[in-house]
């Protein structure tokens, strides 16, 4: 199957995906509060910090396995290190419970217990969604995908009926996913032969170690940067400017989530299999950031001139200020709509100790912008501009990178 033609039949099955949720939030916000949806947005914030951290970023490294039964091996290595993972993170939140008692005021306990379960899920359907997208699997993607986000959707939908609380959209998140992990493992199912276990993850530990080494802590603090906003600002300005966020957030998003996953699902692909034939995917990168860039550059004049209008008659009222947020981080989400896909070139070509450097400062940036500025407006501005420079950085370093060693002249290290 071709490049574009993959990116499509990717393409429609995340369009379906990621439209379910955006036009669920039709519904949902007018059910929901916007202090209930801070509330769970800052659960689910940790969820996703949390599930970036039990994979070990060893679902990444299923792309670049052999095809066949060595990437099945890779998926049932890695779906066990997910378990593993998730019982030591569980042990650990009930000892901080025990020796701490309420040590985050900002989760009730209940969902504080939560997290834990609700990150094996999350982390158990990413690691799926990976196989399927390294095995060309697009169409079995898509189901998957479209599932999980028809399921979260329309439990929350359901619960919000009856009882619209924070607790009540993290129930139906987890069930959600829960359904969606059913539907992928009767699709694409790992069935592969292994003598030993402890064998199988020993050996891949060994063979894929500059995943958890390099790659889990540059993606652990793009994780935590990424949840920053919504916690520093629930934490300084109130749950009600949160859910606002967390709002604008999930709808500037939804574009990445859409053909920038989908993108990057056949990029990572096809981008590999040039590295390994040539050592360089220069005509593969070029070709998708020019569609990338000109996607984005489309949507951010039309977002500018509309955003608040569209959030007030999309969600009510009571949400338009979401709109005037989106436009204060405009352009960070421009930039990361085409950096988001052609970040694989740092795995690609084994530079995961520079973004790990890239990250730190990232992390230190949205630290210092968030927490310093005197009103929140003044902090996501000054959060977007940083932002916005990073990622112009990001854009030049994964260039270089698609070049090959032998073109790489500016960021061997």
């Amino acid at each position: 199957m071709g490049y574009w033609r993959s990116v499509s039949v990717t393409l429609s099955g995340t369009i379906a995906a990621q439209a379910i949720p955006l036009l669920g939030s039709l519904i949902l916000m007018r059910q929901y509060s916007p202090a209930a949806f801070g509330e769970f947005a800052v659960w689910f914030g940790l969820v996703s910090m949390a599930a970036v951290i039990i994979t070990g970023r060893f679902e990444v490294a299923l792309a670049i396995e052999p095809d066949g039964e060595p990437r099945r091996k890779a998926a049932l290595a890695t779906l066990l290190t997910t378990l593993l993972a998730a019982v030591v993170f569980l042990l650990l939140i009930a000892i901080c419970a025990w020796v701490g008692g309420t040590w985050l005021p900002a989760v009730p306990p209940l969902m504080l217990a939560s997290i834990a379960p609700a990150a094996l899920f999350t982390a158990t359907a990413q690691t799926w969604q990976s196989l399927a997208a390294a095995e060309g699997r697009y169409f079995d993607l898509s189901v998957m995908r479209i599932t999980q986000a028809g399921s979260v959707t329309l439990l929350q939908m359901l619960v919000g009926i009856e009882a619209p609380s924070a607790a009540s959209l993290a129930s139906a998140y987890g069930a959600g996913v829960l359904l969606g992990i059913a539907v992928a493992a009767w699709r694409l199912p790992i069935s592969t032969q292994c003598e030993s276990y402890r064998v199988l993850l020993v050996d891949f530990w060994k063979r894929q170690k500059r995943f958890p080494m390099l790659s889990l802590p540059a993606d652990a603090i793009n994780a935590t940067t990424a949840q920053l906003p919504l916690l520093i600002v629930a934490s300084r300005f109130g749950a009600d400017i949160a859910g606002l966020l967390a709002l604008t957030l999930r709808t500037l998003n939804a574009p990445i989530a859409l053909m920038g996953k989908a993108v990057l699902d056949v990029f990572k692909r096809h981008a590999a299999a040039s590295w390994r034939d040539r050592a360089e995917c220069r005509d593969d990168y070029l070709q998708t950031f020019k569609v990338l860039a000109a996607a984005s550059a489309v949507a951010a004049i039309c977002l500018f001139f509309s955003s608040e209008t569209i959030f007030g008659l999309a969600f009510g009222e009571k949400w338009r200020k979401s709109g005037e947020m989106a436009v204060w981080l405009l352009p960070l989400f421009s930039l990361r709509f085409i950096a988001s896909p052609l970040s694989y070139l740092f795995y690609i070509a084994g530079k995961q100790h520079l973004d790990l450097a890239w990250q730190v400062m990232l992390l230190l940036m949205t630290t210092a912008a968030l927490a310093l500025g005197t009103t929140y407006s003044a902090s996501l501005i000054s959060y977007s501009a940083g932002y916005s420079l990073l990622y112009l950085i990001y854009l030049r370093m994964s260039y270089s990178f698609s070049l090959g060693e032998k073109n790489d002249r500016d960021y061997r290290l």
